[in-house]
């Protein structure tokens, strides 16, 4: 057989295909953050580059919020964040939709505080795992410290002061505690506080009035401080006491909610949102609450925002829970 002479034409060249030269991109197989964590992987794209490029295009996303949405450790909730996993899904090679399908609905999350007072009904209050879900690392936090979400101390009431500074990211929260023995020799109280996802600034809690402040925990993490406040003397059975403290919480981005999670029922709770008076208010206020491990509202309510540029909300015979007060800056 006489081999056939192709006609002449221009040289060849050899085209190279990005998509051949580069590892395909995961499909959405498991949850929400394995899909990251593999796309991650496969793009070769550290998480400080990938910090860079979202800037680029208008979205800031700290490399340990990154982190934590990889590894699981927290979840993308906000407008914010929502549009930052849609230029992920590009940044990433993945189908539009493919990481925002996997995100279930928003847990209770944003700055929180807690109380975990016992009462006759739940006289151990609910478990670490009740209320805060997904942090194992808390449970070995109140071992160390010797501690349970109940403390034996019944709160009679609790008043929060959450004010917003004029740059609307850095926020200073005044709690005043009225709290009772229900056991001899009690002696301190534990607290926990939370940071926004959006910020590498864990809360700084302090100064402490009518107690001190006794071991910390910081677990950055997770965003979380753990910390003793001691009383002024040990309580026995029946003896009441009133302390108070400041925690200040700092992030990237404007404040748009506050809410506290309760173990077991406090008798009064009110909460007041300020914000300076020398700024446009929000458009909108809500008080807002959710049952224990419920990831949607029970129940929403707008709230009028006056003249003092503040929202409050009172609670009588607060049961389990989350409740907290939300707002829109427009």
């Amino acid at each position: 057989m006489v081999p056939q002479q192709l006609p002449a034409g221009p040289p060849l060249r050899l085209v190279e295909d990005p998509a051949v030269l580069r590892p395909v991109p995961p499909r959405a197989t498991g949850t929400f953050a394995e899909t990251l964590h593999s796309a991650v992987e496969a793009s070769g794209l550290s998480l400080d580059r990938i910090r860079h490029t979202l800037a680029a295009r208008g979205v800031r996303v700290s490399v340990t919020t990154l982190s934590y949405w990889r590894r699981g450790r927290s979840q993308p909730e906000r407008a914010s964040s929502m549009h930052a996993v849609r230029l992920l899904e590009d940044i990433l090679d993945l189908p539009a939709g493919t990481l925002t399908a996997l995100l279930g609905p928003p847990r209770p999350r944003g700055r929180w505080a807690a109380a975990t007072p016992p009462a006759p009904q739940h006289p151990e209050g609910l478990g670490v795992a009740e209320l805060w879900p997904g942090q194992h690392w808390l449970a070995d936090v109140f071992e160390e410290l010797g501690a349970t979400p109940g403390d034996d101390l019944e709160r009679l009431a609790i008043h929060d002061t959450f004010r917003v500074d004029i740059a609307r990211s850095e926020c200073v929260l005044r709690m005043n505690q009225v709290v009772r023995a229900t056991a001899n020799g009690v002696s301190r109280c534990l607290v926990v506080h939370s940071a926004d996802e959006d910020t590498d600034d864990l809360p700084r809690i302090g100064p402490v009035r009518h107690a001190r402040l006794g071991r910390v925990r910081h677990r950055p993490e997770a965003g979380i401080v753990a910390a003793e406040v001691m009383l002024d003397a040990p309580l026995g059975i029946g003896d009441t006491a009133v302390f108070e403290y400041e925690v200040r919480l700092r992030s990237r981005t404007p404040a748009t909610q506050y809410g506290r999670r309760f173990a077991v029922p406090v008798r009064q709770y009110v909460l007041q949102v300020q914000f300076n008076p020398e700024e446009a208010p929000p458009a909108h206020c809500y008080r807002y609450e959710r049952d224990p491990g419920a990831e949607t509202d029970s129940d929403r309510r707008q709230l009028w925002l006056g003249s003092s540029r503040s929202a409050h909300l009172v609670s009588l015979d607060q049961q389990p829970g989350l409740i907290g007060i939300r707002w829109e800056w427009s």
